[in-house]
């Protein structure tokens, strides 16, 4: 068994307001916002998986962010809070300054009404991302499953690969017509997996499907994100029926069937 040296990085602790600079919808359930602002500037994000907490208007339609204070981020005292919500860095292009971030559009919660409505001009509060936690590329092989939510992590995951990498993804979606491209310079199978009416927190797709995945000989690395329930039942299974090591793979809740996160991204 060869040992594969992942790589943990901490980043300053920055809050930034930022503003919509252009909105295109990728599929019926997924809006895609690029912002920028002069407060982008040195942005880090540097595993394809980090997260950033965005910072909605709140009842008053202000963006309140926390500052940092003595013990830590603080927010300011007598104001509403703005909602929060954790999303994947998509892109960022250094040299544009721009930050690409792709939302499900599903339910009522603050973060899937705001982006189904999101203008050019509009602003955004962004903190994060504290760290990163960076694969290491030097796998045989690589397996990425996840529902919508994990689609812009998977995404920028496929663009970031070389050439060498080979992977296998399953997505499970709500119907066909939210497939979008996802152009990577890797060696790619792609399996979608359309649910066509059943809940997602219901489904059981993805786990069939990994089930029946034949892995080629060597190291494979699982990274696996959708709901919570269903995240932690297939890291059990491949442990228990794989055994694949702890540090081959990793499995996260993005989203908690009956919780008021339902439109995070993760």
């Amino acid at each position: 068994m060869t040992a594969h040296t992942h790589q943990t990085l901490r980043h300053p602790l920055k809050f930034r307001t930022l503003q919509v600079l252009r909105v295109e919808q990728l599929t019926p359930h997924m809006q895609r916002v690029v912002f920028s602002g002069d407060e982008l500037q040195g942005f880090i994000s540097a595993a394809p998986d980090d997260h950033v907490k965005l910072f909605f208007p709140n009842t008053s339609g202000d963006i309140v962010t926390p500052v940092m204070g003595s013990n830590g981020p603080e927010y300011p005292p007598g104001r509403d809070y703005s909602p929060m919500r954790d999303y994947t860095p998509r892109h960022y292009d250094t040299s544009r300054n721009e930050l690409t971030i792709d939302f499900v559009l599903h339910g009522d919660g603050p973060a899937s009404l705001w982006a189904a409505r999101s203008e050019p001009g509009q602003q955004i509060g962004m903190g994060g991302p504290r760290g990163s936690v960076v694969i290491a590329n030097d796998f045989d092989h690589y397996v990425l499953i996840g529902d919508e939510t994990a689609l812009p992590a998977i995404g920028r995951w496929l663009a970031e690969m070389p050439e060498t990498t080979t992977v296998d993804v399953l997505v499970e979606i709500p119907d066909a017509e939210d497939r979008q491209p996802l152009p990577s310079p890797a060696q790619v199978t792609l399996t979608w997996l359309e649910r066509r009416g059943t809940s997602a927190d219901r489904s059981e797709l993805l786990e069939h499907a990994l089930r029946a995945l034949r892995i080629p000989a060597g190291d494979t690395f699982y990274w696996i994100a959708t709901e919570s329930r269903r995240a932690r039942s297939m890291r059990q299974w491949l442990s228990l029926e794989r055994n694949v090591p702890k540090d081959w793979l990793k499995a996260k809740g993005y989203w908690k069937a009956g919780e008021d996160d339902s439109d995070d991204d993760g």
